[in-house]
């Protein structure tokens, strides 16, 4: 499942395949919300990005660095600054070590 929601170009179907994951008893984990995250940063759909991420740390799945800058990335697409400063906050107070893209993501976000 989880190369099947990476593999989607847009976040309607990644979605859908989500649920049917939740519905066969399939565990999700970091990659599952990382692959749903990145299919609505595809999409600029950083409202549902949050959500998804959201759920992920109420189902206590830790998200790892790819999560954190596909979150930063998806605010930065959808114009929203403050979203992607608080997420790129939260990432270092979580002991996520930031990378390269990281940096890049949160640049573009301040040049926007």
């Amino acid at each position: 499942f989880n190369a099947a929601i990476s593999a989607c170009g847009e976040s309607g179907r990644a979605l859908q395949l989500f649920i049917v994951m939740g519905l066969s008893k399939v565990e999700v984990n970091t990659i599952t919300f990382s692959a749903v995250i990145s299919a609505c940063e595809k999409n600029g759909e950083w409202e549902r990005a949050s959500e998804f991420f959201g759920m992920m740390l109420e189902v206590s799945v830790q998200p790892d660095r790819i999560t954190w800058n596909s979150m930063i990335s998806v605010c930065e697409k959808g114009g929203t600054w403050e979203e992607a400063l608080l997420v790129f906050k939260e990432m270092a107070v979580s002991n996520v070590e930031a990378n390269t893209i990281t940096f890049n993501a949160a640049r573009r976000e301040e040049h926007g």
